[in-house]
């Protein structure tokens, strides 16, 4: 590799690492290294560069499906929903080992399913399990290991709005991308609660069993509580695998269902409509800030010539694919420790994608491969956002929160490994999906 660009690429790895450290927003960081970095190494203008850049990224129909998944997350979140799901899974999971811990993961793939949100996921269900957990005396360790664990599937199951944006950036469909997540979404829950029950046959203390004794009639009728949640997954998933709906359409469709799910259960007022959409306003806001920066920075190292040289570089070693997914593994893994989600989808597929198709890879699959890897930066510290979520919660150490996810870390790492070794788990639905 050329010396000049080497400089500049860690230069401008070096300025982003500065401007993160700062303080600085993290849309703004970005926009401030990929404007340094034109004046400073181009003579092209960074201004006209910078607003082309923000035109091409905003200015895309799919976009709307993003605020509306929101919107219809913050609508559920404040419908009571948690409480519900709380309510309706206890008198079926209270009898097995390591008990009413598995309502983190059963409860966090059913809200993933509304959400689109790993922190909005680990919110709305940490918000009432963390606090009755420590009533019935459960390990506080796995209490929110599981829920940092589990709260990342907001990102993989859909409608997720990372996969929105992976599939936007890729060219390719979104329908196709969502339906992807399912299998590996519910694989990684298997995962968890095969951990945990495990774990509660090893050591029953770790969960203490209550005295309370359900029949089969309460169980059935605890369901009715969340049953308009299923109707609601089958809809939005539903018409966009069967081809009745696009996904902006399947969106809207999704916020109607809320909308009417919240009236029903009478927890949807004016003041809390407005809320509703305030907070999809400021959330969306905020992704597409972090997006247009990210953006604008690719654009900016485009120009510069260092995502061509790097792709042509790593293709010169001759790497094997899975030595390739390894060493992008490990990358990811680093770049989780110091930027979110969004700007690691947006900032590294430019150089990623192109080495993954060449050596053979779907690009369906290396957007939930990229998925895992975002979903695993959410519970790495210094930044993952979902330790923060919980420390909200619990206002217990950060450091304390990481160490009870750490193996929760390991299975994700073990259902990456799955899916490179097995890659139908992702494709098998995309496959079958009417056109």
């Amino acid at each position: 590799m050329d010396v000049t660009l080497l400089n500049m690429s860690l230069l401008v790895f070096g300025m982003l690492v500065l401007t993160l450290g700062s303080g600085i927003w993290i849309g703004l960081s970005l926009f401030i290294v990929g404007m340094v970095g034109m004046e400073v190494f181009s003579f092209l203008p960074a201004g006209s560069n910078m607003a082309s850049s923000i035109w091409a990224t905003v200015n895309k129909w799919e976009l709307v499906a993003l605020p509306l998944f929101i919107l219809m997350g913050e609508i559920l979140f404040r419908s009571g929903i948690s409480e519900n799901l709380f309510k309706a899974l206890v008198p079926w999971l209270y009898r097995f080992p390591s008990g009413l811990l598995l309502i983190n993961i059963v409860a966090c793939t059913l809200f993933a399913a509304v959400s689109g949100s790993s922190a909005a996921t680990t919110a709305t269900v940490g918000r009432i399990t963390l606090s009755e957990f420590k009533k019935l005396g459960y390990n506080e360790s796995l209490s929110m290991g599981s829920l940092a664990g589990a709260g990342t599937l907001g990102f993989l199951i859909p409608p997720s709005l990372v996969m929105i944006i992976y599939a936007i950036l890729a060219e390719v469909s979104i329908g196709k991308m969502f339906i992807a997540g399912v299998f590996p979404g519910l694989l990684l829950a298997g995962i968890y609660i095969a951990y945990l029950v495990i774990r509660g046959l090893q050591n029953p203390e770790i969960a203490p069993r209550g005295k309370e004794s359900y029949s089969w009639m309460e169980r059935i009728i605890a369901l009715k509580s969340v049953a308009p949640v299923g109707v609601l997954i089958m809809a939005v998933l539903g018409s966009i695998y069967m081809g009745i709906a696009t996904v902006t359409e399947a969106a809207a469709l999704g916020v109607l269902a809320a909308v009417l799910f919240a009236l029903a259960n009478r927890s949807l007022g004016w003041s809390t409509l407005l809320e509703c959409l305030l907070a999809a306003v400021k959330t969306t806001s905020m992704i597409i800030l972090i997006v247009m920066g990210a953006s604008f920075l690719s654009r900016a190292m485009g120009i510069l010539g260092i995502p061509r040289e790097l792709t042509q570089y790593i293709g010169s070693l001759d790497l094997s694919p899975y030595v390739l997914i390894i060493m992008l593994g490990l990358i990811y893994l680093l770049l989780g420790c110091i930027l979110d989600g969004f700007s690691i989808v947006v900032m590294t597929l430019p150089i990623a994608l192109p080495l993954t198709t060449q050596a053979g890879f779907d690009p369906i699959w290396f957007g939930v491969f990229l998925i895992l890897m975002v979903e695993l930066s959410q519970i790495t510290p210094p930044v993952g956002f979902n330790l923060f979520v919980i420390q909200g919660l619990t206002g217990e150490k950060i450091g304390t929160i990481a160490k009870a996810a750490f193996p929760f870390f390991l299975l994700m790492i073990l259902t990456t490994a799955l899916l490179t070794i097995f890659p139908q788990i992702a494709l098998y639905l995309p496959g079958l999906m009417v056109k």
